[in-house]
């Protein structure tokens, strides 16, 4: 299913116009689950961290036991070369991809080197600045390393996200605040969540259980760049329940506001303001 428009398709060494099929039905990512995908912008012309967002689809890629069979170098030249189809105006979400081709050990193990990969450009808007969603709890939670390949971005983690989101949205919600296996915020069901209390930023530090973001992490070097204290802590509910300000960070929107945790409400506050201009401020001079 298309997410966008103006969907172009790099596979099998070529780009093609169109959202082209890519996988057989004997795949073992078709039937095994074994597929990674990043998610990169270009925005203005501008494509912030797209090396980062390369570099990590391979990662992902030796996560779920794939081969990578392009390198970082390579897939950023392939992107910019899928991107000059564009006007620079255009918002386009860039994905690259790995799947399994085949299974070694009674089918389930990836064979080493048989991968499929493929980009998938679409032109998706980004959202109106004063775009905002609203939060709630849900019963599902992020699973930790024992359970599921968390260390990468992956295909089969998604499902349960989707249980997270199908929920919030049940209740009335945009999106989901989720708990690690202790009970801590862990993150949203699809980006990761900052908190603003007395001027001071928090984020839930990184544990193993939910991607520590490209975008994240660029927030908090701007933040600390620009003299904002960025602390990294485990987070309990209530502490997002008292914050000032909150905001989502992820690659697709960046920035996005939060206006309502359950019954809480948020004003759209100076810090989540100045973490979105100095992201562009940043993109821009990158």
């Amino acid at each position: 299913m298309a997410t966008g428009t103006d969907i172009r398709t790099y596979f099998e060494g070529r780009w093609h116009e169109g959202d082209v099929p890519i996988m057989r039905a004997a795949d073992h990512g078709s039937w095994l689950g074994t597929t990674v995908f990043d998610g990169a912008r270009m925005v203005n012309g501008m494509v912030p961290d797209l090396h980062a967002h390369c570099a990590r689809v391979n990662a992902s890629a030796e996560a779920l036991m794939i081969t990578p069979t392009v390198s970082t170098e390579e897939m950023v030249a392939i992107v910019h070369e899928g991107l000059k189809a564009y006007d620079i105006g255009t918002a386009v979400y860039i994905r690259p991809m790995y799947w399994a081709l085949e299974g070694d050990f009674l089918a389930i193990v990836p064979k080493a080197g048989e991968t499929g990969f493929a980009i998938s450009l679409e032109a998706i808007p980004m959202a109106a600045p004063e775009a905002s969603t609203t939060l709630t709890t849900t019963r599902f939670r992020r699973p930790v390393m024992e359970d599921a390949v968390v260390n990468a971005k992956a295909g089969c983690l998604y499902p349960n996200n989707a249980r997270m989101l199908a929920e919030a949205r049940d209740k009335g919600f945009g999106n989901a605040l989720v708990a690690d296996a202790l009970g801590n915020v862990a993150e949203t069901a699809t980006a990761n969540v900052f908190t603003v209390r007395d001027g001071v930023v928090f984020t839930p530090v990184p544990n193993g259980t939910f991607l520590a973001g490209i975008t994240r992490a660029r927030h908090i070097a701007n933040l600390r760049a620009d003299g904002v204290e960025v602390v990294e802590k485990v987070m309990s509910f209530d502490d997002v329940r008292e914050a000032d300000e909150v905001f989502l960070s992820g690659n697709m929107m960046k920035v996005t506001p939060v206006t309502a945790f359950d019954d809480r409400q948020y004003q759209i506050g100076p810090i989540t303001r100045r973490a979105r201009d100095l992201y562009w401020d940043w993109a821009a001079s990158a």
